[in-house]
């Protein structure tokens, strides 16, 4: 690889980590925006209004590149999220920084698809496996940093800092693109399922709204509840009648014949839904039940990234070696459910070095999920359908990522909110909801940072309960899940054996 085309393939990775390290970077930086900003009972959707628009988009970018450029389409996407950051870095309301975090997703669901297309597109096959190495590098390294820079720029800078970051790297990114990246001017035969990915964005609306304000906001028995659970059942059954008559699908139903296919992207959807836990909610345990700064927040999550990181390359070799993956995926079911049932062990005395120990277990759950899930994605499709499952795995991890913050939120939310309310009075429970003051570093009187500390933990009960059920469905299904040979890249299934596999 020559020194220009190098360039811009670093040009491209720095384009892509932005996203996850955005992400990350969240968790520790979300007490202290609520304490700035207010709105402690919508706080979940500055997760959620970036995800669910990130998963609708994504599958678009990739049309898009193939319509207009692969390089413009991922500039595109650079710019946008960029503008996201920015404005989210300015925002003086909790409903202006979910509203700027949509912008952000938007562009966001760009940055991975656009990366992987451009790198396939400008480099042979052999260098570009080694430099699927370097993302299996950058990608972990953006899971375990994130964390960390986000309760440094708290506590040291301003959690603006969260957003205002990604401008430099960005700049940076479009411009080695711009610059050292050049490709031949073609466009390709491509369709946009513009109507697919607007039912899919109506469905994961519809439902995070149901999992957000259902038994909070209005009852379960409610009119608005009863027309977003209508609207997600009617946007479903459009959204699978459009897919099943559209020339280039978001989701491809044909994948779905296959079970151990869908059963992989139902599995990979709670491993979305459980790393939510670790990213989001649990530096607000860290930081409000236990007084961690945000940057000691940051660092009490790692064994959980460390745990995701560690079990994903082991099994990968493992597999890679043997050749046998359901087992994997068994494993991080009973895995991911034994660690969220240790969450229970926290209280709001417990030390922070067990508390932070006991997040290990959840995390590497997770990551022996993400592994195999992929690897039976991959090994169930066609050759023709590689990228379009490739996107797939993607697509259900992200959606499992969007409804698991609006439904862990909800669930957070609902049980700090009965227990301010049970020690505090409807009143006062109140204010110190919608004043931002959920910290017990502000100057509260002692009876309310204690029950502060009760509401928080109980929180985190709750979502442990969810976790451990999702632990549950997913060992369940890679129960279901068939084995078959891994075939190799240019063979049939049908003719290769376990030993034949490579990754």
């Amino acid at each position: 690889m020559n020194r220009r085309l190098y360039a811009g393939v670093v040009g491209v990775i720095l384009g892509m980590v932005t996203a996850p390290l955005d992400g990350m970077m969240l968790g520790p930086a979300l007490p202290v925006i609520v304490t700035d900003l207010g709105g402690a009972q919508d706080f979940s959707w500055v997760m959620t209004a970036y995800l669910v628009p990130m998963a609708a988009a994504t599958p678009i970018w990739g049309k898009l590149g193939d319509l207009y450029g692969r390089k413009a389409a991922y500039l595109s996407a650079i710019a946008l999220f960029l503008l996201g950051s920015a404005l989210a870095g300015t925002a003086q309301e909790m409903w202006q920084l979910i509203a700027f975090r949509v912008v952000q997703g938007l562009g966001g669901g760009g940055l991975m698809v656009g990366a992987l297309a451009l790198i396939a597109e400008l480099v042979p096959p052999r260098q570009s496996a080694r430099l699927m190495g370097l993302f299996g590098v950058i990608m972990p390294a953006a899971l375990i940093a994130g964390p960390l820079l986000g309760g440094v720029f708290a506590e040291q800078l301003s959690w603006r800092w969260a957003f205002y970051v990604n401008l430099p790297v960005g700049a940076v990114a479009a411009l080695l693109v711009a610059t050292r990246i050049r490709l031949e001017r073609r466009r390709l035969a491509a369709r946009i399922d513009v109507a697919g990915a607007a039912l899919l964005t109506t469905v994961l609306v519809s439902l995070s709204l149901l999992a957000s304000w259902g038994g909070t906001r209005y009852t379960w028995t409610s009119l608005p509840i009863a027309g977003l659970a209508g609207t997600a059942v009617v946007t479903t059954a459009g959204f699978l009648w459009v897919e099943r008559r559209a020339a280039e699908p978001v989701v491809p139903l044909r994948l779905f014949a296959d079970r151990s296919f869908t059963l992989a992207q139902v599995v990979r959807l709670t491993a979305g839904a459980a790393m939510m836990v670790f990213a989001a909610f649990l530096p607000l345990y860290m930081q409000l039940a236990k007084g961690a700064s945000p940057t000691a927040s940051g660092l009490l999550i790692l064994p959980a990234m460390l745990g995701m990181v560690a079990v994903s390359v082991g099994s990968g070799q493992y597999i890679s070696r043997t050749g046998r993956y359901r087992g994997i995926a068994v494993l991080g079911g009973a895995v991911l459910t034994g660690g969220m049932l240790a969450l229970f062990a926290l209280t709001p005395d417990t030390g922070l070095v067990p508390a932070s120990a006991l997040t290990l277990f959840g995390g590497a759950g997770v990551g022996l999920i993400m592994q195999s899930t992929t690897i039976v994605t991959i090994n169930s499709a066609a050759p023709r359908d590689m990228g379009a499952a490739s996107g797939s795995v993607t697509l259900w991890h992200t959606m499992g990522a969007s409804l698991g913050a609006a439904v862990l939120g909800a669930l957070y939310t609902g049980r700090l909110t009965d227990t301010l309310q049970a020690r505090l009075g409807t009143g006062r429970a109140g204010e110190v909801l919608a004043d931002g003051r959920l910290t017990v570093a502000a100057r509260l009187p002692g009876e309310v940072q204690d029950a502060i500390r009760a509401g928080v933990t109980d929180g985190v009960h709750g979502m442990a309960a969810a976790g451990a059920a999702l632990g549950v469905v997913a060992f369940t299904l890679a129960c279901l899940i068939r084995e078959t040979p891994l075939r190799d890249r240019n063979t049939p299934a049908s003719t290769t054996t376990l030993e034949e596999h490579h990754v």
